[in-house]
């Protein structure tokens, strides 16, 4: 890039945090005392524990920087054996098939040739939440894909979020400690609705892009296989001239974007704390394997100089609208492992893990993460040999030196164990190729040795504020609701009031219904800003979860509570209704066994209705008969699958017996979500709804009567 830009030099984008944070060594009165000195293990002061050591403000990480070197290796052994974040993951085989050469771009052998297939592993987590902890908790997912390429293995390790946190890796352990349990109680698990967490948000402006993401429906999604996947960092691609263009990474799901609304979230936690890895097992057992496309956002040094905020800003993202998505191939998720702990629990991921025409940039935040993922890994699985793993190891031929260690399964042949040697190709071993080996891309460096940030990294609010006017009407509303929850579990008022600052720069109108959601006694005045908020910023419709929906009910699930003495034919109308449209349906009775229709056909159940509420499905069906429905009418689990998914905004559809249900439900008034099923045809219609995923305009409604 310019060096004009490179040479634009801060000593802190934190003006905003100067009431509790000095840049001289100087201590500030907070809680009532003096702040003692920060320092190492060793006892040397810090004098900056915001930014790594840099060649420069937008140069690389230096080995050099003894802190940071100390933070993050103590961090990164705290915990053993289970993962400090990404505990609770889930994963499954497959491959990625590429659909044209993109040698012009990269000399990525993955990349050369059109419809080659290349084997991968994929695994989802979540971030905050213990192993045990439930699928359905409000957090980023991971979204680590492994890529065994025939020159080495390449990990594109991201989140279901293009945007970060923070912009340093040097806050990371911070960030994880402050979601995490509180460290003298050991609560709470799995959310980051308590006080450090949301006083740690409140004293960092730069996470506030990434708290307009965590509060949206992005994380909660219904399914693993309805999520996108984003790589987060600004990569390089180079071709076989050695040419850089700038990349990121975005995994696009085949059956379109989907989430739950916060309270089926809490209710489906309990009802199957598994919700997420089911859905997925079931699917590939099924055949209907998850499918995503890989998309590029391509761009060069004159693009990225010219661009509101710095390419290298984890902080930040590019819309999709200023930089297309060129898409490359697709991803399909087609065996499930044999072994939870051989293969989800002990694959190894890491950002460093790429081939041969894949380079990195100087984000700091990504040359953190190089650092931090090998030294985890050597602790979480026991010694520097997890790469001989089967899971880990490269499923292309590797040759190297390195021996022994803990667990070794192999060891190099022959008399050499050192390079150079003069023995011959036999004994003498791997040689280096400077033909096909990896090259760095010869970036020139320039700056002073500094612990400082690049002054584009100061605009913390620009971003946020674009992604909330991006959002339609409900997804602001269930914005607002989730900051509300939030931070009505944090205890100390002060912290709310200086979230609800925060917001002010964001979004005047989102910061009074938080502030009224909460009730705060006085409106806090607006957090001191490093710089202004862009205001004229285009909404992106792309950062929507509603407006980039499915274009089909393919993938979905209907559960359909049935009685004895169901109409046959409507049951099997709706089916072949689904099928037709690649869904599935589900049957829920009051028995597990079944029920036996009109004709004297068994239907099979796949639930008992005590164990099977709305909350499963996609959308519902209640087919009852007469004498059936009095059955359910006494059964408040039956009332509930009826309540719920009428408050969760579901298409349902129903027959004429059912109404005396909703009746006893509390649903009075039938609207536009609801489908009247007399003929086996009627289906068709109901099914073509259901398109739409939610009737949302329900839920105001709804949402004014839980108010």
């Amino acid at each position: 890039m310019a060096t004009s830009k490179a040479s634009e030099l801060k000593d802190t984008a934190f003006a905003d945090q100067k009431v509790l944070r000095g840049t001289g060594g100087e201590t500030h009165q907070v809680a009532g005392g003096d702040v003692k000195p920060l320092t190492t293990q060793q006892g040397m002061p810090v004098s900056d524990d915001q930014n790594s050591l840099k060649a420069g403000a937008r140069g690389p990480t230096l080995l050099e920087d003894q802190h940071f070197r100390e933070k993050m290796f103590h961090f990164d052994h705290e915990r053993i054996p289970e993962r400090i974040v990404h505990a609770r993951g889930y994963g499954a085989h497959g491959f990625f098939e590429t659909y044209e050469s993109l040698s012009d771009i990269t000399s990525a052998d993955i990349f050369q040739r059109a419809g080659e297939k290349t084997d991968a592993f994929v695994r989802f987590s979540t971030v905050a939440g213990n192993k045990g902890s439930a699928d359905l908790a409000r957090d980023v997912r991971g979204f680590a894909v492994k890529l065994y390429t025939k020159e080495g293995n390449w990990d594109i390790v991201g989140n279901n979020i293009p945007v970060f946190f923070i912009q340093d890796a040097m806050k990371f352990p911070d960030l994880i400690h402050a979601a995490k349990q509180e460290p003298d109680r050991g609560f709470p698990q799995a959310q980051t609705a308590h006080d450090n967490f949301w006083d740690f948000m409140s004293l960092m402006p730069e996470a506030m892009h990434m708290v307009m993401w965590i509060m949206s429906d992005r994380t909660i999604p219904r399914s693993l296989r309805f999520m996108e996947g984003f790589g987060v960092h600004t990569f390089r691609m180079i071709n076989a001239e050695g040419k850089s263009t700038y990349v990121k990474f975005h995994w696009k799901p085949k059956l379109g974007m989907q989430s739950v609304v916060w309270n089926e979230a809490l209710k489906l936690n309990g009802a199957d704390p598994d919700f997420h890895r089911r859905d997925l097992w079931d699917a590939i057992q099924m055949g209907d394997y998850p499918e995503w496309e890989l998309g590029l956002q391509l761009f060069d040094d004159d693009f990225a100089d010219k661009f509101d905020f710095d390419v290298l800003d984890a902080t930040k993202l590019i819309p999709e609208e200023d930089v297309p998505i060129r898409t490359v191939g697709r991803l399909v998720l087609d065996r499930c492992v044999d072994n939870f702990f051989a293969e989800t629990e002990q694959v190894a991921f890491h950002t460093a893990n790429i081939v041969p025409g894949i380079d990195f940039t100087n984000d700091p935040l990504l040359q953190g993460r190089n650092f931090s993922y090998l030294d985890t890994q050597l602790k979480r699985l026991g010694g520097p040999n997890f790469s001989h793993l089967p899971i880990n190891a490269p499923r292309c031929p590797f040759h190297h030196f390195q021996q022994d260690g803990h667990m070794a399964f192999t060891n190099p042949k022959g008399r050499a164990n050192y390079e150079p040697n003069s023995w011959g190709p036999e004994e003498g071993g791997p040689r280096e190729d400077p033909e096909r080996g990896f090259r760095s891309h010869p970036e020139p460096m320039e700056g002073e040795k500094r612990r400082v940030r690049a002054e584009l990294f100061a605009d913390h609010y620009s971003q946020a504020r674009q992604f909330y006017i991006s959002q339609t009407e409900t997804e602001q509303r269930h914005i607002a609701d989730a900051l509300i929850f939030e931070l009505s579990k944090v205890e100390t008022p002060a912290i709310r009031a200086r979230v609800v600052s925060h917001l002010l720069n964001i979004d005047e109108d989102l910061a009074k219904k938080v502030a009224g959601g909460l009730r705060l006694k006085e409106m806090p005045a607006p957090a001191d800003a490093a710089k202004p908020t862009k205001t004229d910023l285009k909404a992106s419709p792309k950062l929507s979860i509603l407006l980039n929906g499915p274009d089909s009910f393919k993938g979905r699930k209907v559960g359909c509570l049935v009685t004895d003495g169901v109409d046959i034919d409507l049951v099997k109308g709706l089916k072949q209704a689904l099928e037709a449209e690649g869904a599935l349906i589900e049957f829920v009775a009051p028995e597990v066994g079944g029920v036996e229709a009109s004709d004297g056909t068994w239907i099979e159940a796949q639930q008992k209705v005590n164990g099977g509420p709305s909350l499963l499905y996609d959308a519902v069906a209640i087919l009852t008969s007469a004498e059936g429905v009095q059955t359910l009418e006494n059964e408040a689990t039956a009332k509930d699958f009826v309540s719920d998914a009428f408050a969760h905004a579901k298409f349902i559809a129903y027959n004429k017996p059912a109404t005396s249900l909703f009746d006893r439900a509390g649903v009075d008034e039938l609207d536009g979500g609801f489908f009247a099923l007399t003929s086996g045809s009627d289906a068709k219609g109901f099914v073509e709804a259901c398109r739409g995923v939610r009737f949302w305009e329900r839920e105001p409604k709804a949402h004014a009567a839980s108010a």
